[in-house]
């Protein structure tokens, strides 16, 4: 095949702007291989990309999709471990949105035991973003507590799964009793509905003033002074997102009477070879989990390729639980 259907931002705008239309299928250079979509996650930077916020690093596909899975379709030069017909999930710089996506091979990690495409492409970016910033940088370790807000989302479903199997004791917060219920069905240990309670009383009241060791915030705005009330000493602040604006006024002087270190990332700028370390990671640690079926993805909605709009207002809604999944043409 030539060409592909694929689906383009049109211009910045509402989800309306992502349009089907067709494009040469792309050709793996070094290092890379071809990957015939079976599934393609959904992910908050896609939304922002559409809008315009979200800029794509240096040459990357100006497509959105930052997660794939299906059967390598060709490999590029240098390449070794893979082949054609390989089932595998990968993290994507953009592209994601097509019936063919490139990928980095090193990105690239088998299907698990057990699972189709739809349910290897609901893993890359959560997997690869809650390993890196709760694991990485939030260095939470066996016998700690952690705090996820957003807890019903695809991060946060990730984050309480991979905590509670790594031997932590999570809190979370979520929207509506609905969420805390299935963050509770999923092994957090307590479900702060952010609407009928607050948050920074409930973790005072629950670990005796104590607080908790690491915190995932995709919030931020006036969550982060009250995220560094609720941590312990030598506490870490880790922030993924700003769902609630990057800008806040902040009485400094706790971090540093409390030690605390505040950090956080972004995925997608970062080099292959740095995400390539994380991948290392998760086939060591993490994928042995998801063989056992100890931690799996959880997938709220599919939708068509075609219908990727539909599919961003139900991200925008933020009525889902869990992850929504893309899946093109003939799948």
């Amino acid at each position: 095949m030539d060409s592909m259907t694929v689906i383009e931002i049109s211009q910045p705008g509402g989800p309306e702007m992502l349009r089907e239309a067709r494009r040469p299928v792309p050709v793996p250079g070094p290092g890379q291989v071809l990957i015939r979509v079976g599934a393609a996650g959904v992910n908050r930077p896609d939304v922002l990309q559409r809008q315009g916020t979200y800029p794509v690093p240096p040459g990357a596909s100006d497509l959105p999709g930052l997660e794939v899975a299906g059967a390598v379709a060709a490999v590029g030069e240098g390449v070794s471990g893979l082949g054609v017909g390989d089932q595998v999930c990968a993290l994507v710089a953009g592209g994601g949105y097509a019936e063919y996506c490139i990928a980095e091979a090193p990105l690239c990690l088998r299907f698990p035991e057990g699972f189709d495409a739809t349910q290897a492409a609901a893993l890359p970016e959560t997997f690869y973003t809650v390993w890196h910033n709760v694991f990485q940088r939030g260095r939470l370790r066996p016998g700690e507590t952690l705090l996820v807000h957003g807890g019903s989302s695809g991060i946060g479903t990730t984050a309480i799964q991979l905590a509670k199997a790594f031997g932590a004791k999570v809190f979370v917060t979520a929207g509506n009793d609905e969420k805390c219920q299935a963050c509770l069905d999923l092994g957090a240990d307590r479900a702060i509905n952010y609407k009928t309670e607050d948050f920074a009383a409930v973790i005072e009241a629950e670990t005796s003033g104590r607080g908790v060791d690491v915190i995932l915030d995709m919030v931020s705005g006036d969550y982060i002074p009250r995220n560094i009330r609720c941590l312990a000493v030598e506490g870490r602040l880790v922030t993924i997102a700003f769902l609630k604006g990057s800008k806040v006024e902040l009485n400094y002087a706790p971090v540093m009477m409390k030690r605390l270190t505040l950090t956080g990332s972004t995925m997608r700028p970062q080099s292959v070879a740095a995400k390539a370390g994380m991948a290392a990671e998760l086939r060591e640690k993490v994928w042995p989990l998801l063989d056992a079926g100890r931690v799996r993805p959880v997938i709220h909605a599919t939708f068509p390729l075609a219908q990727a709009a539909e599919a961003h207002r139900l991200m925008e809604s933020s009525t889902h639980i869990g992850k929504i999944v893309l899946l093109p043409p003939g799948v």
